[in-house]
């Protein structure tokens, strides 16, 4: 049987030396981190299993697995992988790969239930576990040239279905649940996975966001500032049925897309109707916000503070007097200009208050300013953006593109 993929061990060596690095600058006495958390398992050793990843500060990685083995072993190139059922096992098999559990172990803490956790510290007593979420998040934002070119992938088609299928295939009268569907399956027929994940655990997130008019204003259930009544309040997510996207008004699809796993995010504002009908409030709006994009965008540079960036992206909304909409309506509002991508759409770092540290070569970050107006529905845009060590990659859009409104036909 051959693997869909395998992921040399030469990339994930670089992943390996990343997570090291990371670790001793967050958590400088832990001698290694044990990772419980599916995908970072993924990003680690090329597979997602049911189990754990030890590494060691020094020595050789482990891959202890309860299911499947046998796919383990298919897709991962990590050298030590063994069948493992309880947290008893885990030092038996760190030493069986010469790779012993030292007294201070870092860990994923949100990768474990608490219930969980308290059953490991039983199991392991003499290890101390100290936090090493922020060393994982610290590592996985900063991408190797293989996952580089996996986001630039994503955000090409990404691209299509947005900026030129969607138009062509929505009109004015169509509710939002058929648009959804529409969108939906234009993106899985340019390959997307249908899987979006966060780092939050308790996040769900439908393949698309589709919003007509004041619905993009309805209260958001997730950290995001457009908002969406969804299906029901039990499902706040895809469109609604009754809501139909009226001639003269305005149409927000935000989504992430992933194909191999990495997301992009996009949002992109639509118009029923001809251009020339849009209101010219409409248009000011959607065009401050593409400035504001474009000024964010022109300082993701290696060295670059996330928080020095939002600090002139609210001075611009002060003097441009879209205080009182930008970033949502009231108690709606969310504090950030943009958010790091990658294997989850919410990763580290946020261009936000009290992110201090430098921007790095390879870090991935979405940027979404976007402006509630009352009455009307929310303008704004979104795309991705990769650092280099020169001026970043805009990998969601092409070169030539005007971020502007797309406007819609009406039919007859």
């Amino acid at each position: 049987m051959q693997p869909l993929e395998r992921i040399p061990y030469s990339e994930l060596s670089l992943r390996h030396a990343l997570l090291r690095d990371a670790l001793a600058e967050t958590c400088p006495s832990a001698q290694g981190i044990l990772v419980f958390s599916r995908i970072s398992i993924y990003w680690l050793a090329g597979t997602m299993c049911d189990g754990l990843f030890w590494l060691p500060m020094e020595g050789e990685p482990v891959l202890m697995v309860r299911r499947s083995v046998p796919r383990a072993e298919l897709e991962s190139d990590i050298p030590h992988i063994f069948p493992y059922r309880s947290f008893s096992e885990i030092s038996k098999l760190a030493e069986r790969a010469q790779s012993p559990l030292p007294e201070k172990i870092a860990m994923d803490m949100s990768g474990l239930s608490h219930d969980l956790g308290l059953s490991l510290s039983k199991r392991l007593s003499h290890v101390e576990f100290l936090p090493g979420d922020q060393a994982i998040a610290r590592a996985r934002a900063i991408k190797t040239p293989l996952e580089m070119n996996r986001m630039r992938e994503t955000g090409e088609a990404h691209r299509a279905a947005m900026c030129e299928l969607f138009p062509r295939n929505i009109h004015p009268g169509m509710n939002e649940r058929e648009m959804s569907i529409i969108l939906a399956n234009l993106c899985f027929g340019l390959g997307h996975c249908g899987i979006l994940r966060t780092c939050c655990p308790t996040n769900e997130v439908f393949i698309c966001g589709v919003a007509a008019g004041e619905n993009s204003n309805y209260p958001s259930h997730f950290n995001g500032p457009m908002g969406q009544a969804g299906s029901h309040p039990a499902a706040p997510v895809f469109g609604n049925v009754r809501k139909i996207w009226k001639p003269g008004e305005s149409l927000m699809a935000d989504m992430a897309f992933s194909i191999t796993g990495y997301n992009t995010d996009k949002t992109v504002t639509y118009w029923g109707g001809p251009a020339d009908s849009i209101p010219d409030a409409v248009n000011k709006a959607h065009e401050f916000c593409i400035k504001l994009q474009n000024m964010a965008a022109a300082r993701l540079r290696p060295g670059a503070i996330p928080s020095d960036i939002w600090h002139e992206t609210l001075d611009m909304v002060r003097s441009a007097d879209y205080e009182d909409g930008f970033m949502g309506l009231g108690r709606s509002k969310v504090p950030f200009l943009g958010h790091g991508i990658g294997l989850c759409i919410d990763e580290y770092p946020v261009i936000a208050e009290r992110f201090d540290s430098p921007l790095k070569a390879g870090m991935a970050i979405a940027l979404e300013p976007k402006i509630s107006l009352p009455g009307v529905g929310m303008v704004g845009v979104e795309n991705t953006y990769l650092i280099r060590d020169g001026e970043p990659e805009c990998i969601t859009a092409h070169p030539d593109d005007d971020f502007g409104i797309i406007s819609v036909p009406l039919r007859a």
